[in-house]
């Protein structure tokens, strides 16, 4: 695909190439992979500035995300990447591999580091989720200290930096500069721009920002740093829809292929039937969203993959609200279950109240079912991001459910929509029905054709 890049993201990939030290905060859709490896490729292949490049990303960002990006967009053809996740031989392999890229799960640095034996000839690191480095006493951060002095350029990744509040700072931009705009130390930075505000003695169980500090923090990281917001650099209310892609593996396909092939098939002593072509299309979406209900009504799951994309996005949303589309009940059932799991307080939005507790920024990860986000439903001043964890067929509940949060009076800047697709599966037809507006029945009938034959 042709690359064509907005302004916004043409002033980036010229802020990290003349900038060896740069911090980017951009918001979630304004597409920080792809401004960051033009800059990669060219600060190789154009101006010969570095030759191995490590990018630090969440787990299944590392694995799915900067590969496809990569695959992508034409004029990275030519760009060499190798995928560090999975067992410690794999790693191990995959770190020993002639690349430019190298790209590991922010979990592994550590070992990286202390236990690999890889030779840590990077140049240049990139850190994709910068605030998942905002603990200063983390393996993570003390891992990757050992290894800054050595690498001249770095790049941070983020749309929320100070979720928590500027103290989250110190120990990011300690990583980007070692130190040199906001102290090497901790107790540095409380010192110079905070002091206590609650306290049992001498124990201290909280600070706040000293009158200025705030705009001296700013001015001393400006140097080094850009921020842009949606709203500032896209139309308003503009819409912003893209996909994260989740992969079954073999074994998973191969249960996905003998239900789809022969409407019948066993999974964890359940049997699952598909009556008509109708009832595949659904039972293949239910499989594709991770669970499936058998001939007696039971639910069995299948496998975690978009559960586990789902928790990664609502952690990339740095706790901003996110809405999520559900379609199955079992699906509702088991985000509840992860949610209440991971510590994120939910709510199904299907009452008066419940609607009202979202406006107000009540609610973290709100529920709601496409059949009942009809029209007049005022949701946009809870939050700017929709997440589909399931898909519908019918393109009037997917239209209406949108604009739910994509309409005049959205306060919180342009509508993020993400869809949670499953690779190779009936997921990616519905999207195409959808992008193609096409009619919900007609659509329906093309799509189960193409499964069934």
């Amino acid at each position: 695909m042709r690359y064509e890049p907005h302004d916004y993201q043409e002033y980036a990939i010229r802020f990290i190439r003349d900038n060896p030290v740069a911090a980017v905060f951009l918001d979630m859709g304004m597409g920080k992979t792809s401004i960051v490896l033009t800059a990669v490729m060219q600060l190789i292949y154009e101006e010969f500035d570095v030759s191995r490049v490590l990018i630090i990303a969440p787990l299944r960002v590392a694995g799915t995300t900067w590969p496809e990006e990569i695959r992508k967009w034409d004029h990275l053809e030519g760009l060499v990447y190798s995928v560090a996740v999975g067992t410690a031989a794999e790693r191990t392999e995959a770190l020993k591999a002639d690349a430019d890229v190298y790209i590991i799960n922010r979990e592994n640095v550590p070992w990286l580091v202390e236990k690999s034996g890889i030779p840590l000839r990077f140049d240049m690191i990139v850190i994709d989720e910068l605030s998942s480095f905002k603990s200063w006493q983390s393996k993570r951060f003390r891992a990757l200290m050992k290894m800054r002095p050595n690498v001249r350029r770095i790049v941070g990744l983020t749309g929320t930096p100070s979720s928590n509040g500027l103290m989250d700072l110190f120990a990011e931009f300690r990583v980007l500069d070692m130190g040199k705009r906001l102290g090497r130390f901790i107790t540095q930075y409380r010192n110079a721009f905070f002091r206590p505000a609650k306290m049992n003695g001498p124990v201290v169980y909280s600070y706040e920002l000293l009158p200025g500090a705030e705009e001296k923090i700013y001015e001393r990281i400006s140097d080094i740093t850009i921020s842009m917001q949606a709203n500032d650099h896209l139309k308003m209310p503009e819409l912003i829809s893209s996909e994260c892609r989740v992969y079954m593996d073999a074994a998973e396909k191969k249960k996905y292929r003998e239900l789809k092939e022969q409407l019948v098939m066993e999974l964890a002593g359940s049997e699952i039937t598909a009556a008509n072509a109708a009832s595949l299309t659904g039972k293949l979406l239910q499989m594709a969203n991770g669970a499936v209900y058998d001939d007696d009504g039971s639910v069995t799951v299948f496998h975690e993959r978009k559960m586990d994309a789902l928790e990664d996005l609502i952690e990339a949303a740095n706790g901003r609200p996110v809405l999520i589309a559900y379609w199955f009940r079992h699906d509702l059932e088991r985000i509840e279950e992860r949610l209440d799991k991971i510590g994120i307080d939910n709510e199904r939005i299907s009452s008066p109240e419940s609607i009202e507790r979202w406006n107000r920024g009540s609610i973290s990860a709100g529920l709601i079912h496409p059949a009942s986000a009809g029209h007049g439903l005022n949701l946009q001043s809870g939050g700017n991001i929709l997440i589909w964890f399931g898909l519908t067929w019918s393109l009037e509940l997917y239209q209406q459910t949108v604009a739910r949060l994509w309409r005049q009076g959205q306060e919180s800047g342009a509508v993020s929509v993400i869809h949670i697709v499953a690779e190779g599966t009936v997921d990616e037809r519905v999207m195409k029905a959808l992008e193609a507006k096409e009619d919900l029945q007609a659509a329906l009938i093309e799509a189960v054709k193409a499964e069934v034959g």
